[in-house]
This record gives structure tokens, sequence and C-alpha cells, in this order.
């Protein structure tokens, strides 16, 4: 499919996406490129890139996965590879600011920029958490622009789909804003708890008392924290919005818990059951069948 593929950021999610490549043979050469040696070193020795050059990234596909607030200088040292013709997509978490950074790096959004997001990943960090996997009946979700050739977009949809993922295309505006409701609030929840109750003064016991409810739910407080807390600040608006209506709900919720207003806790706590029951089995009837 490739002659070439350059990786820019070879952590985990970059590092996966060399290794799907590589285990398909979608590509004769990966080159990898990132700020840290340590990441570099560990993903040439797990053979998941074949080289580190210095200077700008080339490739006849470039996937950028590196911090989100980082993304205007790195597509700004792009323009030569732009100019080359090369096709290059994303795998960032907010889809707006990739192209806002375009247009402040190189005056434009280029036609074969694609920006992408897998709907995938975990806690885990580094190149050696790598799966080539990883993307396996996951959803990938493409926001060109409408400066974006079509022949780019489905240049990165089939690379995908090779990958093993379902393609979803989508406007860049709500891509964030849809994010922001199911990722990016959740792991901002699962932050803040853990905060809170590291504060108490019998945080101690608290967490050794901790059983599967409370791993569950902290269980993404283990992520990148620079990376989250780009995220956070990249998909501000989008973010505050979804905070301040839960916010509003939580707060509806702890007047009826305080108010002993038993049959409208309940109704609550039904209504969510329900509601996430159902979206369960509409998932795992989708992934059944597929």
């Amino acid at each position: 499919m490739f002659d070439t593929v350059a990786i820019v950021g070879v952590g985990m999610i970059g590092g996966s996406v060399a290794a799907a490549l590589r285990q398909r043979g979608l590509t004769g050469r990966i080159h990898g490129y990132d700020a840290s040696a340590e990441h570099l070193d560990a993903a040439l020795s797990a053979g998941l890139i074949d080289d580190a050059p210095a200077g700008p990234a080339a490739g006849d596909l470039i996937v950028l996965a590196v911090p989100v607030l980082s993304v205007t200088q790195v597509l700004g040292e792009l323009a030569p590879a732009f100019s080359a013709g090369s096709v290059v997509t994303d795998v960032l978490s907010v889809k707006q600011p990739v192209l806002d950074a375009a247009v402040r790096s190189l005056g434009r959004v280029p036609g074969t920029l694609v920006p992408g997001h897998p709907i995938a990943g975990s806690e885990r960090r580094g190149p050696g958490a790598a799966d080539p996997a990883l993307f396996v009946d996951h959803r990938v979700i493409l926001t060109p622009a409408d400066t974006s050739d079509d022949s780019a977009t489905v240049t990165v949809q089939r690379m995908w789909e090779a990958l093993g993922a379902e393609v979803v295309l989508m406007d860049a505006e709500r891509h964030d804003r849809v994010l922001a409701c199911t990722s990016h609030l959740p792991h901002l929840l699962a932050y803040a708890l853990v905060d809170s109750l590291s504060r108490l003064d019998d945080s101690a016991e608290v967490f050794r008392l901790a059983a599967g409810g409370f791993r569950d739910f902290t269980r993404i407080a283990g992520s990148d924290p620079v990376m989250w807390r780009d995220i956070f600040a990249s998909n501000r608006t989008a973010l505050l919005g979804v905070l301040d209506r839960f916010s509003a709900d939580l707060a509806e919720l702890r007047g009826l818990i305080e108010r002993d207003e038993h049959e409208g806790v309940f109704e609550v706590l039904e209504k969510a059951r329900v509601t996430r029951n159902a979206v369960a089995a509409h998932l795992a009837g989708k992934n059944s069948s597929e």
C-alpha cells in the first residue's frame, strides 16, 4: 500500500500503527521520529520502525502521534512533505485544533491533510505498549476539511480499514463536542475523583479498601497526564460546556438525596441503568455481527 511510512511520535498509539502496518505488510519501510531518544531506541529494538532519520519527516504517508500542543510546530516542519504530495494524518483526540494549527503554521489546510482519531487505546504508555491488533473492530473518525482531496481521504480511510477499523466521517467541530462527552469528561472525572480522595486525612485506608467499582471507574486516571492536560486545554470550550451540564445534573441529584426524595433518586438511577444497558447491548450486537 505504501513504499514508506513516517510515524511522528512512536508512543503507544504511534507504535501500534507501526506494528499494525508491519504485521499486515502494508509498507516497505517505516521511519520513526520522536523527541524522546528512549522511545526511538525502544521502537527500533522492538522492530516497530526501521530507522530514525534526522530532519523533517518524509514518506508516502505521515502519521502524527504527537502531543496536541506541539502539532502547530510539527505541521510547519512538514511543509516540504506537503509540497512533495505526502498524505498526512494524525491520531489526536481533538480535531478542530489540528485544522487551526495547519492554518497557523502553513497559512492553509493542505489538500493532503486528513485529520483522524482512532477510538482505541489504553492507559499504558510508550512503544512497549504497542499492539498491532489495537484498532481491530474499533472506530476511527476522519474529519477532512473542505479543502481535503478526496483521494487523500480515501487513502487514509483504506489504510485504517486495512488495519481492521471501521471508518466514520464527521465534521471536526462535531467530533470535538461528541468526544468531550464520551472521553474527555470521563477522564476529567476519573482524575478529579482520585485527586479528591487522595487529599482525605484517611486516604490510605480509603484506597486500601477500594474494590472493583473504584478500580473500574478510575482506571483511566492512570493515563498520561501531559497528554490529557493538552487535550483539556485544546478542547476547552466543548469540555466546559459538557462539564457545566454534568455539574448541574449532579447538583440536582445531590438535592434529591439531601431531601430524601428516594423515588426521584431511583428514577435517575433506573434511567441511567436502562440507557447504559441499551448502549452496551447495541455495541455487543454490532461487534458480534462484524
